[in-house]
């Protein structure tokens, strides 16, 4: 994809998105990037777009390739 006469990446992300009262967060695995919206929808609209930008600035060496993802839950002592 070009867009006036230079080329623009396309990466796919992973993310995962949960509920922080009233909101809901948007959390980019890929790089260090959240966002956050007040539907699960918009949350993951703005993570597109926060990482989009984020991506304008930042070497390409900032991406983190991930190939699984594995959600899990524990107790821990705290």
């Amino acid at each position: 994809m070009t867009t006036t006469g230079y080329r623009v990446a396309m990466r796919t992300i992973k993310f995962c998105v949960y509920k922080e009262p009233p909101y809901y967060v948007a959390q980019c695995l890929n790089a260090d990037v959240s966002s956050f919206g007040e539907t699960v929808e918009e949350a993951i609209a703005n993570l597109k777009e926060a990482v989009k930008l984020y991506f304008e600035d930042a070497p390409a060496a900032e991406y983190q390739q991930i190939d699984e993802v594995l959600v899990g839950e524990g107790l821990v002592h705290g």
